[in-house]
């Protein structure tokens, strides 16, 4: 079955055709080759019918660029023989002809090439369509003009040559072909391939050499059309200088272009007849704008160069006004400027404004090529899932600390902790006002979590040793993932511990908050201990029903520590179910604060925030006495106390 296929139908982006390559580099696409919003994109839609060209074709790209050459060539040749006769009718015209076929060619491929939609966004792959959007462009005359050997075929018409200039200015039309070199260069300072600074150096040199030929041999033009040779401006210092060699009346021309357009003028070729000094006032008048797009362009490109380092001073001086206006102390001042210089140091390795302008999706991408690796290797993300470490990985960010900068404070609110990826930190505090160092850490360790997971301020300070790199993880965002990841909170609260009970006895001794938390947990576990419950079950033969499986346990939770007095007025405790989650224990703990509050006016400090909460939990009605032989006369103590803290 024949099917008839839709002209309209071609996204521009469609990487291949049925004589079209691929796209080797999207660098060197132009954008209005993308494809419009909405349209869709699939394996039905990449070919173009047979004989049709993809104008990104990589083939096609080769012989425009190869026309291109020939179009520098025919805007040397046009003025040059336009001013020097006979070399348009000598040793260039074979020259000329083999360019113009070259171009002839390219009018039939034209036919051939699809075009884009400014309408639908879309390539036009129909060969009607193609032929008739050419033709009835102003290009499509305009290319056959320039294109036609009018001097040839008069010649082979009549029998003659023809000694007139009306050749030489129809020679001309050929200009019209330097429309391509514009083109060329607006696509190579898109292409990342090459340097901006070169290619637009180069597009101002060829600007500037083309103004220079051409107003040097419209000007012999004008010397050889005089009546009187010796009253021109090259006539009166050469004489008979139509007789001359063709190098000799060129030289004088180009040294004469070159002269008034650097506005030099040492007034040995000047302007003698009415007509040369109309011609010469225009021409400086031209001058006066082609220098002042010279001097603009070379200048954007020089200041564009070292703009970051005009801006690197200005942020520096910046910050030493700020300093001296507020009398800030030199260390302070020193880590300032330390940190603004190394912000442009390393400005090329982070690029924040790049990545965040980017889909999560490649952002996430690449933060998991450079840091996932260094995660694993922290000890309290050993053992979590790989979708929790995906999802703390894309929103984790990249820093540089210069040497001697605080980055973690002492008794500063929490907000971010930290994983080293290189360099070295030290950690110290600050007793009676006096710094002692207690640790050193490297690759792959943490600094900071120990106040982000119990939520008090940081215990410690710590400071970049050297030059180092650190990712830091948001407090809110890891307490997101948490609540989403339970079974991974649970490995990481397990890794914490067991990494807080490795910690150094002299470390401790100096960090007071952490020494009472391990006491704390040492003495009373976070669960009931089952091996507690089963050597109570074999004691004497006494029976204690176990308050779990299919019975829930019951606990008692205050609002103060058990060993304190309640306020008076105020409430003992509360006997609830131990819900099965942490957070479903503090939502519990919350109303117990808002019940107390309501009785007789009585207000109760709820303990949370940054205080742990505390809670009692009983084998047994705590009204009622531990069974003889239970786990209570065994532990010697009635119940047990646990402080719990929401992270």
């Amino acid at each position: 079955m024949s099917s008839t296929r839709s002209p309209v139908t071609r996204s521009p982006a469609s990487p291949r055709g049925q004589s079209s390559g691929e796209i080797r580099n999207i660098a060197s696409v132009s954008s209005s080759l993308l494809p419009a919003f909405g349209t869709v994109m699939g394996e039905g839609t990449l070919k173009l019918k047979k004989l049709v060209i993809a104008p990104y074709d990589r083939r096609y790209r080769i012989w425009q660029t190869f026309l291109v050459i020939l179009v520098v060539y025919s805007a040397w040749s046009s003025p040059f023989e336009l001013a020097f006769k006979k070399a348009a009718s000598g040793g260039l015209l074979p020259v000329d002809l083999l360019v113009d076929a070259f171009f002839a060619i390219d009018i039939l491929l034209t036919f051939f090439v699809a075009y884009l939609d400014k309408t639908t966004y879309l390539l036009i792959d129909h060969h009607n369509k193609i032929a008739f959007r050419y033709v009835t462009h102003l290009g499509f005359p305009m290319d056959v003009a320039s294109t036609i050997p009018f001097q040839p075929i008069y010649q082979f018409f009549n029998g003659k040559k023809q000694e007139g200039d009306i050749f030489g200015f129809l020679n001309l039309l050929r200009l019209w072909r330097l429309r391509r070199v514009s083109k060329f260069f607006s696509r190579l300072e898109k292409d990342i391939r090459f340097s901006y600074f070169w290619t637009r150096f180069c597009k101002l040199v060829c600007v500037t050499l083309f103004a220079v030929h051409s107003a040097g041999c419209f000007y012999y033009w004008l010397a050889t059309h005089y009546h009187t040779a010796e009253n021109t401006w090259i006539g009166s210092n050469v004489t008979s200088f139509q007789e001359r060699s063709i190098s000799l009346g060129y030289t004088y021309s180009m040294y004469w272009s070159v002269v008034t357009l650097t506005t030099v003028g040492y007034g040995d070729l000047h302007a003698h007849n009415t007509g040369e000094k109309v011609f010469a006032i225009f021409y400086m008048l031209f001058n006066i704008g082609l220098t002042a797009y010279l001097i603009g362009n070379m200048t954007n490109l020089v200041v564009h160069s070292v703009a970051r380092t005009f801006a690197m001073r200005d942020a520096i001086n910046e910050t030493l006004r700020y300093a001296r206006k507020n009398r800030l102390p030199e260390g302070i001042k020193e880590q300032m400027l330390a940190h603004s210089t190394l912000r442009f140091k390393t400005a090329e390795l982070q690029q924040e404004e790049v990545v965040e302008d980017l889909p999560k999706a490649i952002r996430s991408s690449i933060a998991r090529h450079l840091f996932h690796t260094t995660l694993q290797n922290t000890y309290l993300f050993k053992g979590v899932s790989e979708d929790f470490l995906v999802q703390l990985v894309s929103e984790i960010k990249a820093e540089y600390f210069p040497p001697k900068v605080d980055i973690v404070i002492q008794n500063e609110i929490p907000t971010d902790f930290y994983i080293i990826v290189s360099g070295a930190v030290e950690v110290v505090t600050y007793k009676n006002g006096t710094e002692q160092f207690l640790s050193k850490l490297e690759s792959p360790e943490l600094f900071g979590e120990i106040g982000v997971i119990f939520n008090t301020p940081q215990p410690v300070t710590v400071r970049s040793k050297r030059l180092s790199q650190v990712v830091r993880i948001s407090h809110h965002h890891f307490k997101q993932l948490l609540q989403l990841f339970n079974t991974d909170g649970k490995i990481i609260l397990s890794n914490f511990l067991q990494h807080l009970k490795g910690i150094e006895k002299e470390e401790l001794q100096e960090i007071p908050l952490i020494s009472e938390l391990l006491s704390d947990l040492n003495s009373e576990e976070v669960s009931v201990n089952t091996e507690q419950n089963h050597e109570g079950l074999r004691q004497e033969g006494t029976r204690i029903r176990r308050v779990s499986g299919t019975f829930p346990t019951r606990i008692i939770i205050h609002g103060h520590h058990p060993h304190d007095k309640p306020n008076e007025g105020g409430i003992a405790g509360k006997l609830i179910h131990l819900p099965e989650s942490v957070e479903g224990l503090l939502t519990t703990a919350g109303g117990l604060c808002e019940y107390g509050a309501n009785q007789e006016g009585t207000r109760i400090r709820r303990v949370s925030g940054t205080l742990p909460t505390r809670i009692i939990i009983h084998e047994h009605h705590p009204h009622d006495k531990p069974n003889e032989g239970g786990i209570a006369e065994k532990c010697k103590q009635p119940c047990r106390t646990l402080m719990i803290n929401s992270f």
